[in-house]
């Protein structure tokens, strides 16, 4: 896809990731729209502000509505999450926005892409679609709906054109990983990777070598990569 005269909407457009995401897909020359639950707390240059809150579903039709051009829809909203066996209405929350609130701008936004031939969705999934970092197994779950998902939406959306990009990645230095002492991508490179992988066609972004090494241990037996991953969290 080229993002040179595209129209994209960024969920989570006000930090962090989704905030280089819009950015960066202003300066390639796409329109864009960038959203976010408190609208005045996007303080980008050159896009077209919505408030928008993936888990209400009148939020959500009322974007596909305000924003009908849209070729490229960028899934970057999510919230981290505790232990499965902690708090369920936490769990219940993290599934919410991550996985249901995903699904509902897809469901949403797909006869719009549709309409206007076809286009790309982008989801913002997790190394963590193939691992469980400690404390934060809602979340591991979540993502790998999340991944899941993009695999099955390939197929469904195949039809009309509609290409389907995860984009996997380690720990980013944004909000969600303050206080995790772990080395952090720049979120700019996230956004980069990101970009460049829906300009190129591909299924999936794997950000970092610390994901290419989570994703390649999947086709192993998985004893090997627990051993590797205590021996990182004890260094």
């Amino acid at each position: 896809m080229n993002i040179n005269g595209a129209t994209a909407l960024v969920t989570g457009a006000n930090r962090g990731i989704g905030r280089h995401l819009a950015a960066q897909l202003v300066e390639r020359g796409a329109k864009v729209y960038a959203t976010a639950r408190r609208p005045e707390s996007i303080d980008l240059d050159g896009v077209e502000v919505l408030a928008l809150d993936i888990t209400d579903p009148d939020a959500v039709a009322a974007a596909a509505r305000a924003a009908d051009d849209v070729d490229l829809l960028v899934n970057n909203a999510g919230v981290g999450g505790g232990a499965l066996l902690g708090d369920l209405d936490g769990v219940r929350a993290t599934m919410d926005v991550n996985f249901w609130g995903t699904l509902s701008m897809v469901r949403a936004f797909a006869p719009v892409l549709a309409e206007n031939g076809g286009g790309a969705v982008v989801n913002i999934a997790s190394s963590a679609s193939w691992f469980v970092f400690p404390g934060s197994s809602a979340y591991a779950v979540s993502k790998a709906a999340v991944w899941s998902m993009g695999n099955a939406l390939r197929q469904e959306l195949a039809g009309q054109g509609t290409h389907v990009t995860s984009v996997h990645l380690g720990a980013a230095d944004t909000d969600m990983m303050k206080g995790y002492d772990v080395p952090k991508m720049d979120p700019v490179d996230v956004a980069r990777a990101a970009l460049d992988g829906v300009e190129a066609g591909v299924f999936e972004v794997i950000a970092d070598e610390f994901t290419e090494m989570v994703k390649a241990s999947l086709s192993k037996d998985p004893r090997g990569f627990d051993r590797r991953f205590q021996q990182f969290l004890n260094r």
